[in-house]
């Protein structure tokens, strides 16, 4: 039996280019917030990930799903210590719970599509990065000391959103 709707949820627009979307720097990318999982009753989240050339995350993994489409560019992605390079227009997905990260090697900026089930993920980057203005401003310039204190919270946080880092 499908539930009775909910008229207390609303539709959602996502443009990262809108003025009220959340902008995060984080180890060198920038991420755009565009459905939350406050949005989404925790269902999902979708974030618009831009990742300079030599960016991305350091080996991972976590017990949600993790689906990426490239819109620009070309990722390697490390799947359970094999690598995979994924061009635009290509979509990936990372089982929960297996190791995992990626890095642009390309020499060339490349943007993607983060999509988390349940919602989460979207919760830990807000308050483990740096807020910026928009998906162009360029990252903070951080003191060895606020890098230091970023990775912190980040492995301190990590364990609360389901992730842990190899």
């Amino acid at each position: 039996m499908i539930p009775d709707d909910d008229p207390a949820r609303s539709l959602t627009v996502a443009n990262p280019d809108d003025p009220a979307t959340t902008y995060i720097s984080l180890v060198g990318n920038t991420y755009a917030m565009l459905i939350t999982g406050e949005q989404t009753n925790g269902q999902y989240c979708l974030i618009d990930m831009r990742v300079p050339d030599g960016g991305g995350p350091p080996p991972h993994r976590h017990d949600f799903e993790e689906m990426f489409t490239i819109l620009e560019g070309e990722i390697e992605f490390t799947f359970r210590g094999e690598k995979h390079t994924v061009r635009a227009g290509s979509t990936i997905n990372i089982p929960a719970n297996a190791p995992h990260n990626f890095r642009n090697n390309s020499g060339a900026p490349a943007r993607m599509l983060c999509m988390c089930t349940p919602a989460g993920q979207d919760e830990y980057f807000t308050r483990i990065g740096d807020a910026v203005p928009s998906l162009d401003a360029p990252p903070p310039q951080l003191t060895p000391d606020e890098v230091m204190e970023r990775r912190r919270r980040a492995a301190e946080l990590a364990s609360t959103y389901r992730s842990e880092f190899l």
